[in-house]
């Protein structure tokens, strides 16, 4: 299983200080040197971390696969063409709240989703929608032409004992039924270090997101190590 680290918090780290340090590309390499596969970021539409600049400069930096999370409007669509990442990532987003809340409202915006992916897979860019756990929202991803789908984790991550245990089986069920459908299968949101070693087990996952878990324990170990110790876990 591959790993993939989300390193908005080191920009918010950055930003209470609105100063330079410390520098998201900074630490994009570092996870890169240190056996991550992917970088993920996302530039919300109030900038509240990564910023367009650290954008950039991860384009230029990244050598392994830059995933650009964001939400379904006529800038970040533009950004995306413009910037050409490897993947994007469709997100729901509110302004009000903390982190992402749940998976893509697929059904109700799929029409609009259809036009709005268009240009995006017409500059040679993934698409990957990050959708609950649910087999309506695989087949809506599949019939709008997603190459991925990221499975919705936050509600096993919330949870513990059989309740943990119900929702780890509608992923597993869901991981399978969308591998059947020809699309590759990704999970995240809410894991971390002790929640992640039952998805060793479906093998339909190919890679799993990480981004507050592993910076929260790279202020204690650093990167470097925070990414060898999750990769020890998942493989």
């Amino acid at each position: 299983m591959r790993l993939a680290v989300n390193i908005d918090h080191i920009a918010t780290l950055r930003n209470a200080r609105n100063e330079h340090d410390p520098d998201p590309v900074a630490a994009a390499l570092l996870a890169e040197k240190s056996g991550a596969a992917g970088i993920v970021c996302h530039l919300r539409e109030d900038r509240r971390h990564i910023r367009d600049h650290d954008l950039a400069g991860l384009r230029k930096a990244v050598t392994t696969r830059l995933d650009l999370e964001m939400a379904m409007t006529d800038e970040m669509g533009a950004i995306a063409v413009a910037t050409m990442p490897e993947l994007i990532t469709l997100v729901p987003e509110k302004r009000e709240e903390l982190t992402t809340e749940g998976g893509f409202a697929i059904e109700r915006h799929f029409n609009r989703l259809v036009a709005f992916l268009e240009p995006i897979k017409g500059a040679g860019i993934e698409i990957s929608l990050f959708i609950e756990a649910e087999q309506r929202a695989i087949d809506l991803a599949e019939k709008a032409g997603a190459d991925i789908v990221e499975l919705h984790t936050g509600a096993y991550a919330l949870k513990s004992g059989e309740e943990q245990a119900t929702e780890l089986k509608k992923i597993r069920q869901a991981a399978a039924y969308a591998k059947n459908l020809g699309l590759r299968v990704v999970a995240g949101h809410g894991l971390n270090y002790q929640n992640i070693a039952p998805f060793r087990t479906i093998e339909e996952i190919e890679e799993v997101s990480i981004g507050h878990a592993l910076i929260a324990r790279a202020a204690f170990v650093g990167i470097p190590a925070a990414v060898r110790e999750m990769l020890d876990i998942i493989n």
